[in-house]
């Protein structure tokens, strides 16, 4: 599910066809684009009216996408087409799937026409779609409830989309605004923020092929338009030929959906299909391919309308039409028999009336098109004509506005370089005087601070002259105080150095003793301690002597496993080898008297084309067959390669894991090894199909030698008999040995991968434990060296890395972390930003910081409180304060 869940992300990014906030809303966008026949209306509201003759009931179904799981469907119920002389309308229920998320709704349409002149056409159209968007319950697969599931609402949406089309004799120019207006009735508020709204123009172009034969009188159809959206502009083009045999055929391209190509037929006058393929391109060609399906019914018309392109199509079915005469006609009969000359007579007449009418038409469309020629030839002379005009009037009016230009710029420019004398001068004037002002303030603040100098030295003499005198008294005193204490210290001195003498020898005394009875303790403790180490030396070097003499018995062990599954298996190779050339040789041999004998048969053999077609085409397939047979044996080859690569990385994963070091084996390239068995099973698989057909024409040559000698018991008939049979058995004994190395190769395919990431799983669990060690040094170092912040920290100093919703984000299987509920204040990839943040975390005061890593997204998420339950940490969430690294903070839950 989780595998799903992520596709439907990167196609909800890269297509822009959702539009999901965080209220679930999801933007107006039907992919249905690549048809010029069903559902115009959806490209632009006025194409219900334009260029449309007949009402249509369709059914479409699109699917994008179909490289992965639950791709996006779409299904579209339709009713569209002419109404009356200047209107046209539509109604369409659709329902789009985009995984677990669903819409559905419907489009109403109206487009009404005013006609200009004879071949001037102005069509206004609107589309209203009215639709239900939210979670599809029934397509949520999980063992566990998920919050960023289960905040997504169901909305109710409605959207406008009014278009504009100019419609020629053969052109068609228009614009539409799509999403110009999305309003939520659930909240009651315009949505903003769409990225579907667009401004969408287009270029229509309806001519007819001059042509014979199949393509005589075939309509062509092409459109081009641009969509300019928000972040992205987006150009099409597609282009359809429509036969009047009732077959049709389109293709085109779109900057950011690829190349598309589809095909059409009536099957009846009124049933038609279309079907249309979607390559995907660039980016987005790993989503794989897109398929869209129409069926349509067409009513039977019962007006012809103006501006429209009234065409008879043919159908695959056509109805059975009788004329007049041939209802009306009269069979005469002579003796009981029907008159055939008559009713050949009536077939002619019905034939030769159908092919005047449709010669009389025929000659009506090429007025019609001569007279939109001319027609259109006159206007674009009186066009040229009025353009000259207009150009010569734009030319003088050009020149004349550029005189006066000129004349009003030198105008300004005098004035402007008044203007900026008077403002130097100004400014000059200004300096001057401020530059007066500022000396005459430095020499009377520096005559003030002179002042202010010698004021402070009269007074400072004289505090030193009453310090000194001071200073002398006290020295004085303290001379005679130091004699007095001098003398007392002295005697004092003498008393204690005499009790010092004494204590000293006491405790000398004393410390002889101590040191006696210290020395022997450390001389018994020195010799307990060696004795003890002495018996852990030779026990660890027991221990280590016997881990080497086991390790080197696992080690000679394994290599005499390996030398001896080696031996084995060259001996099976061997052995198998020299089966497969013994089965060549003998197949040989076996292809070499039978072709003796049938080379002995043949001469006998009349040399007529069919003798000697057998005769060479035998030759063919035996060859064929030791080709075959050679082909076998390369790929048996192949398959017991692999299968000895397997058993060399399985023994060197099972010796890695007991800690015993292997070589590693010479490099191979898995591409060239992969392209080499695909290119061997491609030409097994060529010769087998060409050995089928060679078996299947020697059978027909078989059969018609049969036809001209039926004797089956004749000698030629019965050698070429057995020589087909041979051939049929050793072709299934080809193509079962073929199935049985092919289906075995998968499974070596399967076991391999498993062992690899058995050995990269390793590789990978070794890794992330060092990273793991390097992680929590590095998260010491800073809080043991990190001081406090002299100044307060601000919220605008933190970077708080990548953001975060408020729902609790779940994390499954993050190695070295308790399950529980994190609160978590940022999350960063790069480690120098991470550590940042810690130090600067740790400088604000908070020194229980610590992180942990979650190697599926790397990234690291930085916490400093865990909590088992989850009202303990909702309640920690709610007060959190304002201290400035919480201001991001949020809940995960780790789940191992």
């Amino acid at each position: 599910m989780q595998k799903h869940l992520l596709y439907i992300v990167i196609f909800l990014c890269l297509s822009q066809t959702l539009h999901a906030q965080e209220n679930g809303v999801v933007a107006f966008a039907l992919p249905v684009r690549n048809s010029l026949k069903f559902n115009k209306y959806t490209i632009n509201p006025t194409f219900s009216f334009v260029r449309e003759q007949n009402k249509y009931l369709s059914f479409t179904n699109k699917r994008q996408w179909v490289q992965f799981d639950n791709a996006p469907q779409a299904y579209l119920f339709s009713y569209s087409g002419r109404f009356a002389e200047n209107s046209g309308a539509s109604i369409g229920l659709f329902q789009q799937n985009y995984g677990v998320l669903t819409t559905f709704g419907g489009v109403l349409n109206y487009a009404y026409n005013v006609v200009l002149d004879r071949d001037s056409n102005l069509t206004f159209g609107l589309n209203l779609g009215f639709y239900k968007s939210g979670i599809n319950e029934g397509n949520v697969i999980t063992n566990f409830s998920d919050p960023s599931l289960e905040n997504v609402p169901s909305n109710m949406l409605g959207t406008i989309n009014p278009g504009i089309n100019y419609g020629t004799a053969f052109f068609d120019f228009g614009v539409s605004l799509n999403n110009l207006v999305s309003y939520n009735f659930k909240t009651s508020q315009v949505i903003e923020e769409n990225p579907e709204q667009s401004v969408q123009a287009h270029v229509m172009y309806t001519g007819y092929v001059d042509s014979r034969g199949f393509f005589d009188s075939s309509k062509f159809s092409s459109l081009v338009r641009s969509e300019f959206k928000k972040d992205q502009t987006v150009l099409s083009g597609i282009m359809m030929l429509t036969t009047a045999k009732g077959i049709w055929g389109q293709a085109g391209y779109n900057t950011l959906y690829g190349l598309s190509a589809g095909i059409g037929l009536n099957i009846t006058s009124q049933i038609a299909i279309e079907y249309n393929y979607e390559k995907e391109m660039g980016d987005m060609a790993t989503f794989g391919n897109s398929h869209e399906v129409t069926l349509a019914y067409k009513f039977t018309k019962r007006e012809r309308y103006n501006y429209s392109d009234d065409d008879e199509e043919g159908a695959l079915i056509s109805p059975v039409k009788k004329s007049r005469n041939a209802l009306a006609k009269r069979h005469t009969t002579t003796g009981g028999k029907v008159d055939r000359k008559a009713i050949a007579e009536a077939k002619a007449q019905a034939r030769a009336e159908a092919l005047a009418k449709l010669e009389e038409k025929k000659a009506a469309r090429l007025k019609l098109i001569e007279e939109s020629k001319q027609a259109q030839e006159a206007k674009a002379e009186e066009s040229a004509r009025v353009k000259l005009a207009q150009e010569a009037q734009a030319k003088a009016e050009e020149a004349a506005r550029i005189k006066l230009a000129q004349e009003a710029q030198a105008k300004a420019e005098e004035a402007a370089r008044v203007k900026l004398a008077q403002e130097a001068k100004a400014k000059a004037e200004e300096s001057a005087r401020v530059k007066l002002a500022q000396e005459a303030q430095t020499k009377a603040e520096e005559a003030a601070r002179i002042k202010l100098a010698q004021e402070a030295q009269a007074k400072a003499e004289e505090a030193a002259s009453k310090l000194a005198q001071e200073a002398k008294a006290k020295a004085e005193e303290a001379a005679r105080i130091k004699l007095a204490q001098e003398a007392k210290a002295k005697a004092e001195e003498a008393a204690r150095i005499k009790l010092a003498k004494e204590a000293k020898a006491k405790a000398e005394e004393a410390a002889r003793i101590k040191l006696d009875q210290e020395a022997k303790a450390k001389a018994e403790e020195a010799a307990r301690i060696k004795l003890a180490q002495e018996a852990k030396a030779k026990a660890e070097e027991a221990a280590r002597v016997k881990l080497a003499q086991e390790a080197k018995a696992k080690a000679e062990e394994a290599a005499r496993v390996k030398l001896a599954q080696e031996a084995q298996a060259k001996a099976e190779e061997a052995a198998r080898i020299k089966q497969a050339q013994e089965a060549q040789a003998k197949a040989e041999e076996e292809a070499r008297i039978k072709q003796e004998e049938l080379d002995a048969a043949l001469i006998s053999v009349p040399k007529d084309a069919t003798g000697i077609a057998m005769q060479n085409l035998t030759k063919l397939a035996s060859d064929s067959k030791i080709e075959q047979a050679e082909l076998i044996i390369k790929l048996n080859e192949t398959v017991a390669s692999r299968k000895k690569d397997l058993q060399d990385l399985k023994q060197e994963n099972d010796l890695s894991e007991q800690g015993i070091y292997t070589e590693p084996k010479p490099f191979k390239s898995v591409s060239a090894e992969n392209a080499a068995l695909e290119s061997l099973k491609v030409q097994i698989d060529d010769v087998i199909k060409a050995q089928d057909i060679k078996i299947k024409e020697l059978e027909d040559l078989y059969k018609e030698r049969l036809k001209k000698v039926p004797n089956a018991q004749d000698k030629i008939n019965m050698i070429y008999l057995n020589e087909i049979s041979v051939l049929k058995e050793a072709q299934a004994k080809a193509k079962r040995s073929k199935e049985t190395l092919v289906s075995e190769l998968e499974s070596i395919k399967i076991a391999t991968e498993i062992e690899r990431k058995r050995r990269i799983k390793r590789a990978a669990y070794d890794n992330e434990q060092d990273r793991y060690n390097k992680d929590r040094e590095t998260l010491n170092q800073i809080k043991q060296f990190t001081e406090a912040s002299a100044v307060p920290l601000k919220e605008s100093d933190f970077d708080f890395g990548e953001e975060r919703s408020d729902n609790i984000q779940i994390i499954k299987g993050v190695r070295n972390v308790e399950s529980g509920y994190y609160l978590v204040i940022a999350v960063h990839s790069d480690v120098a930003k991470r550590d940042e943040f810690l130090r600067k975390a740790v400088a604000a005061g908070q020194n229980n910081i610590n992180f942990f890593y979650d190697a599926a997204t790397s990234k690291y998420y930085i916490y400093y409180d865990k909590f088992d339950y989850i009202e303990g940490a909702r309640n920690a969430m709610k007060s959190k304060g304002s201290t400035p690294y919480n201001g991001k903070m949020s809940m995960v839950k780790i789940e191992n």
